[in-house]
């Protein structure tokens, strides 16, 4: 049994240390960081930021934000011009969230002074205090949520290594999960190929799905020609799946499409892929033909779909 007087002592030591760490960090500043957004503002546009395709939804469920809160801040940041809304092709009542332009040079200064403090504090400290501190962090943050944090996932532009893993991931999954071999590999590669020494940031985006610091998706948007643009190597890790990545980096294609004044997007599939079927489906894809053929060492039915602008 807890007796009330330790009782009592824990729950102080928790308070105190909750006013110890927001007055280390500024969290009850105005300005966050001499900025002129808040906290909460500018954890918003930070979020914004790293989801290609977060909803407001998203936003308020993760960062714990009353809706009409949130909205306000929403309402601000487009008439600023630091935030665009797109409505979803799958959900009409839903919009997603990119940043401008605008939006990233206002949060650039801020990441630069938020790095620089948490740098300045880790910096007092030997390797193993700086260990021990983000093992504690880690501790904490586990244990009042009752359960592991779900893992952030971001999608971002391709680094080097990127499209090797972009193809040696293809391959492998798709071996295991559907016995594909053959020349799938070096289908895939092609592809890869051709993005890398085609590439025009004008008409083309490829994005990468990271997890924990591990690349867990990948898909790609090139020029099939002046109107029509072509979704290629859509890819969900198991690890990722289940958490709506599929139509998060769908999203993103058509949203890039639109914005380069695409008339439509295209596509190649397979009937087996069930799960990719869905997605394009539900992103408003229609199937314009399909053809049975021996490829990749099974039989297969190919898939032609295509999406309107």
């Amino acid at each position: 049994m807890v007796t009330a007087a330790p009782h009592a002592q824990r729950i102080s030591a928790v308070r105190r240390f909750n006013r110890f760490y927001t007055q280390k960090l500024g969290v009850l500043q105005p300005a966050w960081l001499d900025s002129p957004f808040s906290l909460t503002e500018a954890r918003v546009l930070y979020e914004i930021r790293q989801r290609a395709g977060a909803t407001a939804t998203d936003i308020a469920r993760d960062l714990d934000l009353d809706a009409g809160y949130l909205s306000r801040i929403l309402r601000r940041f487009h008439r600023s011009g630091l935030i665009r809304r797109q409505l979803s092709a799958a959900d009409r009542r839903q919009s997603f969230l990119s940043m401008t332009a605008r939006g990233a040079k206002a949060l650039a200064p801020l990441d630069k002074r938020a790095q620089a403090q948490v740098g300045a504090l880790l910096a007092r400290l030997s390797e193993a205090e700086q260990e021990h501190l983000v093992a504690s962090m880690r501790a904490i943050e586990t244990m009042v949520a009752g359960k592991p944090a779900a893992s952030e996932i971001i999608l971002r532009d391709p680094r080097p290594g990127d499209l090797g893993w972009v193809v040696a991931r293809h391959a492998e999954l798709y071996a295991r999960e559907y016995g594909w071999a053959e020349n799938f590999e070096g289908v895939c590669a092609q592809i890869v190929a051709d993005f890398a020494s085609k590439y025009d940031p004008r008409y083309d985006r490829g994005w990468i799905a990271e997890m924990d610091g591990g690349n867990v998706g990948s898909v790609f948007l090139v020029k099939d020609s002046e109107r029509v643009a072509r979704l290629r190597l859509l890819l969900v890790e198991p690890a990722a799946r289940g958490r709506g990545l599929g139509t998060r980096l769908t999203e993103a294609c058509i949203r890039f499409a639109r914005e380069r004044g695409y008339q439509s997007v295209t596509l190649w599939t397979h009937s087996v892929l069930t799960a990719a079927r869905h997605v394009y489906e539900r992103a408003g894809f229609r199937l314009r033909s399909s053809e049975a053929k021996r490829n990749f060492g099974q039989d297969v039915v190919s898939e032609h779909w295509d999406l309107a602008l």
